[in-house]
């Protein structure tokens, strides 16, 4: 496979005219276009090497892991992890630019600060091996301490995750402080709609990103796609729970209700063209009907033939996902059409 450097390369030395080059750019650009309408591109591998890599990054972070807490302490250890994958990154990110290395010295990085941090601050990783009190100090200054150096992570080597990995670790950080001051408040407190809430404002933030770059032809793209994915099960979880929340057992009205869900879910993500909603409510989905099946003395087979009719339609979506956004988008306000990836065809 030819690379653009090569194509250069071949430009320099006068082995290629610079007209032709660039006639030869863009075509090959088009012909991506038009065969890759309405696809989420992201690179996540892009060869057994990048395997290889990751594979001997996880030996050797496990094996520093291990010394570091048997030398010093787990705190320090996890200190130590994340400045080994921050030197990993280095070079298998900065310099080979390798896609799935990447993500896991992120979260190696990010991660090791934020175990560390907790440690030291006196947790042991258990909830209920320190006072509520104290668990909030150390998730609050945990999720700010992983968070920063997320922000420093993208600001050094802008891999496309690393947004999502440091928005999580704040939302860590102001759920628990918020929690504590609500059950502080009023005495009772529940998590279901403080995910929401914070999903919508994660959702949101990647329908930014997404809106800087409609046409999706740069890492900001990415972005929004990691951001998207991290957003899915914040929005999902508490919907479909308060939907289903009856003691294991699923009326027809809880089902159509679910079913009703997931078309709007449905709809939202071929609107913004992002299919990571589809995917997240998909297990409640199955769940809920199995269920309800099941209630009908059919268990043998109830989860297999509601995967068969929702694969079966998730497959015809994905078959005709073009043609079905095409008519939805036509129905959407100018408005509204225009903060939207546009469609082609």
């Amino acid at each position: 496979m030819y690379t653009d450097e090569d194509l250069n390369s071949a430009v320099d030395a006068g082995i290629v005219p610079a007209q032709t080059a660039q006639a030869f750019r863009n075509y090959v650009a088009e012909q991506a276009q038009s065969s890759s309408v309405d696809e989420e591109h992201f690179r996540l591998i892009s060869g057994f090497n990048d395997v290889f890599v990751v594979i001997a990054s996880v030996l050797l972070l496990s094996a520093v892991a291990f010394l570091g807490a048997l030398i010093t302490s787990p705190g320090i250890s996890g200190f130590i992890v994340a400045g080994f994958a921050w030197g990993l990154a280095e070079f298998f990110t900065r310099v080979r630019r390798m896609a799935l290395p990447s993500i896991v010295l992120l979260f190696a990085c990010v991660g090791g600060v934020f175990a560390g941090t907790m440690v030291l601050l006196g947790g042991n990783m258990h909830l209920g091996g320190v006072g509520e009190t104290e668990l909030v100090i150390q998730l609050l200054v945990s999720g700010l301490a992983a968070g920063l150096v997320a922000m420093a992570h993208w600001q050094r080597f802008h891999v496309p995750i690393t947004v999502a990995a440091g928005v999580a670790a704040v939302a860590i950080a102001v759920l628990a402080v918020v929690l504590q001051l609500i059950k502080t408040w009023f005495g009772v407190v529940s998590l279901t709609p403080l995910l929401f809430v914070v999903g919508v404002v994660v959702f949101l933030l990647a329908m930014k990103w997404d809106m800087s770059d409609i046409e999706r032809q740069t890492g900001r793209s990415d972005v929004a796609f990691w951001l998207h994915l991290l957003a899915a099960p914040l929005l999902i979880h508490p919907v479909f729970t308060s939907l289903t929340a009856s003691g294991g057992v699923v009326t027809g009205l809880q089902a159509l209700a679910v079913l009703a869900v997931y078309l709007g879910v449905a709809l939202i993500s071929i609107c913004v063209d992002r299919r990571a909603l589809m995917v997240s409510a998909l297990a409640y989905v199955l769940f809920t009907f199995a269920a309800l099946l099941k209630q009908y003395d059919m268990v043998s087979f109830s989860f297999a033939l509601v995967a068969f009719v929702i694969g079966m339609a998730l497959l015809m979506l994905s078959a005709f996902w073009h043609s079905v956004r095409i008519r939805v988008f036509e129905r959407l306000p100018r408005s509204v059409q225009k903060w939207l990836p546009p469609v082609r065809g």
